[in-house]
């Protein structure tokens, strides 16, 4: 198995001279902490007020959004590769080694050997621990004794994206993606009950036909809108199982969304806003051209976008103009941004978390 890494390829164009701006949006620093450094695709969890982080070094950490007071952090003493993954109560990272490690309290309460380093996430539900490894192999684990449920090899490409894929729950279906497909399982034992293809692998050699569904998701309800690497933005009925629509998209991050609008950044720093019903256009940013964009997050009437430089732009949700930028610590954000409340939440690779409120 070999992983294709998720941004390579030729030397990118220098990125676009920021112009300058008048914040229309204002917001206030609320509290700042470091966590370490972030190197890995880290998710940062949020369940009720908390939010859930982790630093490559292994240094995992509760810390209430409100206030930014730390309610645990325990060093695992291995570095880390995925996560966070909580429900609250369990939470849960994997290392660079290859094992799923368990946590409560910040304590560690187990450990399982993957077969393989995850990327992605592990998701805890329902008093069980899921984690996905490259190769496809799905695993399920009791969150309370780290007893291996069942496991299901759903896949066997020899190339592989190296980028966390998605790991979700809907009703009592548990939902992943499988190269350009999105497959719905019973979580008591990864028996698949449904199947919808979102994007087709196309090319000439099979770097060019990898076909994989990214993490950074929009659901409302039971509509889904997701993208395919390089490939595709589509939303679907997770009800009846079809896409509902399926626009060409060029773009390695993950997309937001609201209940009228889709939102992503592409390859090149384009951000587009999609309409949510039917896929139709609605306009497109040019203004950060090859800033090395990540996912954005909706912020009520704002769409926050993070770069590749450390800044955060904030736009206008209704037409894409730039209505404030904030600046951290002149390391990347390679951290998708996460709402809390009123509590924005951003971290940055050098591992400085700021938490934002508008005035």
């Amino acid at each position: 198995m070999l992983l294709i890494a998720g941004c390579s390829g030729p030397a990118k164009p220098k990125p676009s001279d920021l112009l300058p701006v008048n914040a229309l949006v204002a917001v206030k620093q609320v509290w700042a902490t470091n966590i370490g450094e972030v190197t890995f695709p880290l998710e940062v969890k949020v369940v009720g007020k908390d939010i859930y982080a982790a630093s490559s070094a292994g240094v995992v950490s509760a810390i209430d959004a409100d206030s930014g007071v730390v309610r645990w952090t325990v060093s695992l003493g291995a570095r880390i590769a995925a996560g966070v993954g909580s429900d609250g109560d369990t939470a849960a990272v994997v290392t660079a080694e290859g094992d799923l490690v368990a946590l409560k309290k910040g304590k560690k309460i187990w450990q399982q050997r993957l077969g393989g380093v995850s990327i992605t996430p592990p998701l805890v539900a329902g008093g069980r621990v899921f984690a996905i490894t490259p190769d496809r192999t799905l695993l399920a684990f009791d969150s309370e004794t780290g007893k291996k449920l069942w496991q299901q090899q759903r896949g066997g490409n020899s190339l592989v994206l190296d980028r966390p894929g998605v790991l979700f729950p809907f009703g009592d279906t548990l939902v992943t993606g499988l190269g350009g497909r999105l497959v719905g399982l019973n979580p008591l034992n990864g028996v698949q009950r449904w199947d919808v293809p979102i994007s087709v692998s196309r090319g000439s050699n099979e770097v060019e036909r990898l076909v994989d569904i990214v993490a950074g998701i929009s659901r409302d309800g039971s509509d889904l809108c997701v993208r395919a690497y390089l490939n595709a933005v589509a939303c679907l009925n997770l009800g009846g199982q079809k896409v509902i629509w399926s626009q060409a998209a060029n773009g390695f991050s993950g997309i937001a969304g609201d209940d009228e609008s889709v939102f992503g950044t592409e390859s090149d720093g384009r951000v587009i806003a999609w309409r949510r019903v039917d896929g139709v256009r609605v306009w497109q940013s040019d203004a950060m051209r090859w800033r090395d964009l990540g996912t954005p997050l909706v912020l009520g009437s704002t769409l926050a976008v993070p770069d590749g430089a450390g800044v955060l732009h904030l736009l206008a949700k209704s037409d894409g103009t730039s209505v404030g930028r904030l600046s951290f610590d002149a390391s990347p954000l390679n951290v998708t941004p996460v709402l809390v409340g009123k509590t924005l939440v951003v971290v940055t690779q050098k591992g400085g978390i700021f938490a934002f409120r508008p005035e």
